[in-house]
């Protein structure tokens, strides 16, 4: 669509609004991390909480450069979320082999509360693949997959 780019009228906004990835991605990302909070608000736990834990059982103890790096998150958000799990004994922070380093590990508190969680994340994962049906989840995942690591390797 080539148009003078000093107009910017209504027609122009719906279009690059319809067609803008980054825009559109976020939204789906907010409604899908508002239907897994729902689904995971009686575990106590928001989606986001959800992830680090299951991050930290696959991969702990897990230096937060790495969990930052699996989770595409920034340290500072990343820190803000891992201290409300630290806060409730869900994970432990502390100093890695290299002592400017800091790693994350589940708790047994944590590990309960996360086995606690999996049939309710199940239930959300179920509700989303109902929804797209099994071919269109497994190219949705594909899709997003591509676009992680296409944003990772610029």
């Amino acid at each position: 669509m080539a148009t003078d780019p000093k107009i910017l009228d209504s027609v122009r906004c719906k279009e690059i609004g319809r067609s803008c990835a980054c825009y559109n991605l976020r939204r789906a990302a907010r409604a899908t991390t508002r239907l897994y909070d729902d689904f995971l608000r009686p575990s106590g736990l928001r989606s986001t909480q959800y992830s680090m834990l299951m991050v930290a059982r696959l991969r702990g103890p897990v230096t937060l450069t790495k969990l930052a790096e699996m989770t595409v998150t920034e340290r500072t958000t990343l820190t803000r979320n891992l201290t409300i799990l630290e806060k409730k004994g869900l994970i432990v922070i502390e100093p890695g082999k290299d002592r400017r380093e800091r790693q994350v590990s589940i708790t047994e508190l944590g590990l309960e509360v996360l086995i606690a969680a999996v049939p309710l994340w199940e239930a959300a994962q179920a509700h989303i693949e109902q929804g797209l049906g099994g071919d269109r989840m497994d190219s949705l995942l594909k899709g997003l997959s591509e676009i992680i690591s296409r944003s990772c390797d610029r």
